[in-house]
């Protein structure tokens, strides 16, 4: 297995990028129609950070100018084809390049995990968005079932090509941990949900709900859905 470090930058906006032919197919797919419901009814300036090949492009009105950021060239390639621009780097290297208070829809389906400084992402983020523009994420849940499993039963935090436990991220989250990240750098929260559930067994139906009494139901969902504005 192979990683690439793109941009060991001072802003932490750099992130960890697999290189291996199964992880860059896996991220080139990626449709993420689970995120549509999270887009905001409105906007006419998309902004998406990490757009790989620009599938998520067929999801937003067909009238918006949509622009997009991607790391990997040969993925942002692709994406030229279906957005109306597109800058190869990482944000922390192309941000410059993005007008500010202009973009009132900015995506960024699982990016923060991989940098170093979200915390900074986000506040740079708000500079390029309009006073009521919508940021929609999707982020990792570190409380996921077969993580926990993992953790508590296999006593082990071994890293994999991909899920929560990706080699390539950085952060880790939980629900808690989105509200205050976004909070304490001046989003509010429009809504926020789990997304891509566990699949249950009929047979294990009553064993998971035990385990769910004891942990909680955020556990069932792999990754959470935010959709949230400047306060």
């Amino acid at each position: 297995m192979g990683v690439k470090i793109h941009g060991s930058d001072k802003k932490g906006f750099g992130y960890i990028q697999m290189i291996n032919d199964q992880s860059q197919q896996l991220y080139s797919n990626s449709k993420r129609p689970e995120m549509v419901s999270f887009l905001p009814s409105e906007y006419t300036n998309v902004l998406e950070i990490g757009c790989n090949t620009g599938n998520f492009r067929q999801y937003a009105s067909e009238s918006c100018e949509y622009w997009g950021v991607e790391p990997y060239d040969k993925a942002a390639k692709i994406a030229k084809t279906k957005l109306n621009k597109v800058l190869v780097g990482l944000y922390s290297e192309v941000e410059g390049q993005l007008p500010d208070n202009n973009f009132d829809l900015i995506i960024a389906n699982d990016v923060i995990e991989h940098m170093e400084a979200p915390w900074g992402f986000l506040q740079s983020i708000k500079n390029k968005m309009t006073k009521n523009g919508s940021l929609v994420l999707s982020i990792p849940n570190v409380r996921y079932y077969e993580n926990l499993k993992k953790l508590l039963v296999g006593k082990d935090w071994k890293y994999e090509d991909c899920g929560v436990l990706d080699v390539t991220h950085l952060r880790f989250f939980t629900e808690k941990s989105v509200l205050r990240l976004l909070d304490e750098n001046g989003f509010k929260i429009e809504e926020i949900r789990g997304i891509n559930p566990k699949e249950i067994k009929k047979r294990n139906f009553i064993r998971h709900q035990f385990i769910k009494f004891i942990f909680g139901d955020d556990i069932d969902f792999l990754q959470f859905g935010v959709r949230a504005k400047i306060k």
